[in-house]
């Protein structure tokens, strides 16, 4: 008898990471590569983090501590709120994955703009709800009038990426309270907040404050960003205690390893780091984005870690080669859903300038 799989298999897309296929972790640091499709730090962990995932490494005979104490007492102090409302993961992936299963069941929707997040479209095949989709703008952000038109007595889920991931455009914090109040009140928001660390529009914890109006509002955030920690995979929730509850009810035991939890829990404790490398990452994006528009090509305006490049009349496909060809390594916009796009995360100086001498060379060559 032959062994038969899910049918929700089928509706489940393969997830495409941008880390080039066959190459060990050390090239891919290297120079001989310029790392840009996956929207990692180019920058490695603080000293101190490092320092603690040494000693970590010691008593690695030891399961980890299946609540995070220290991890979510650290991000209780630094965002003053309840530990009991803080909810960590292998991952900010895998509370999107567990609030789903949590919430959503067969009959239940979800609602999410698209394109975004390439993990949301796992979320109804693996929970049994319906999925509905919302497309962007014309200036690429959220549609969020558009979102709130889906939502209906069976929505469970409402997740919103800002800055969104993959055009990098996001709204302020007032455009998102005006949207939650018109969101009614069984609904769950998650604002899925990777990359906002890196927007200049306002102070990044000003969404935050937004929790204590919207006891239905989850703000996501992650260390695998500005903290440098995307090979620990450390995410982290605030919302109500029910929401980390829940979460936790759903995922497996001991989903943060010790190493990550113990480099997570001397991170943020680094404020000035974070201050620091999003000086940095600011100073690239001017700089690639200068440089992409002075090709001939259109972003939108970046407030991330990458940005979001219109391709105009060149073909998608072929300009990825020719870039790949060159040692240059980006994303191509058609499986993040915006065909005729490339999405380039920022590196070191040196990257981003061999980019851009890829790009003109693969343009006008």
């Amino acid at each position: 008898m032959t062994i038969t799989f899910a049918d929700k298999l089928a509706r489940i897309p393969g997830y495409k990471a941008g880390v080039p296929h066959g190459k060990a972790p050390e090239a891919i640091s290297s120079e001989d590569i310029a790392q840009l499709a996956s929207n990692e730090s180019p920058q490695p962990p603080h000293p101190r983090v490092i320092e603690a995932i040494a000693r970590a490494a010691v008593a690695s005979n030891r399961y980890p501590d299946p609540d995070a104490t220290l991890l979510r007492r650290r991000i209780a102090e630094r965002f003053e709120v309840p530990g009991g409302e803080v909810a960590v993961a292998n991952g900010s992936c895998e509370i999107l994955l567990a609030a789903s299963l949590a919430l959503c069941e067969p009959g239940a929707e979800l609602v999410y703009a698209w394109p975004s997040f390439s993990i949301y479209p796992y979320l109804a095949p693996l929970s049994g709800a319906r999925e509905i989709r919302v497309a962007l703008s014309d200036d690429d952000r959220h549609d969020l009038d558009a979102m709130l038109a889906e939502i209906t007595a069976a929505t469970q889920l409402v997740v919103v990426c800002n800055p969104n991931n993959p055009t990098a455009t996001h709204h302020r914090s007032e455009r998102i309270a005006a949207f939650m109040a018109e969101v009614p009140d069984h609904v769950t928001v998650i604002l899925d907040e990777a990359y906002v660390e890196f927007q200049l529009a306002e102070d990044p914890d000003a969404t935050l404050d937004l929790r204590r109006e919207f006891s239905n509002l989850v703000c996501l955030r992650t260390f695998s960003k500005v903290y440098g920690l995307a090979g620990l995979r450390v995410g982290y929730a605030l919302g109500s205690s029910r929401f980390r509850a829940a979460v936790d009810a759903v995922r497996q035991p001991f989903s943060v390893n010790a190493i990550a939890q113990a480099a997570a829990a001397e991170a943020i404790r680094h404020s000035d780091d974070v201050a620091e490398r999003v000086e940095r990452t600011v100073a690239e994006r001017i700089f690639i984005e200068q440089g992409v528009r002075e090709l001939g090509l259109e972003t939108s305006d970046s407030e991330a870690n990458f940005s979001w490049v219109g391709l105009g009349d060149h073909d998608e496909t072929a300009l990825v080669a020719r870039l790949a060809e060159r040692g240059v390594v980006v994303r191509a916009g058609t499986p993040l859903g915006g065909p005729g796009h490339i999405r380039v995360s920022y590196g070191t100086r040196a990257h981003n300038s061999r980019f851009l001498e890829a790009l003109d060379a693969a343009l006008n060559g």
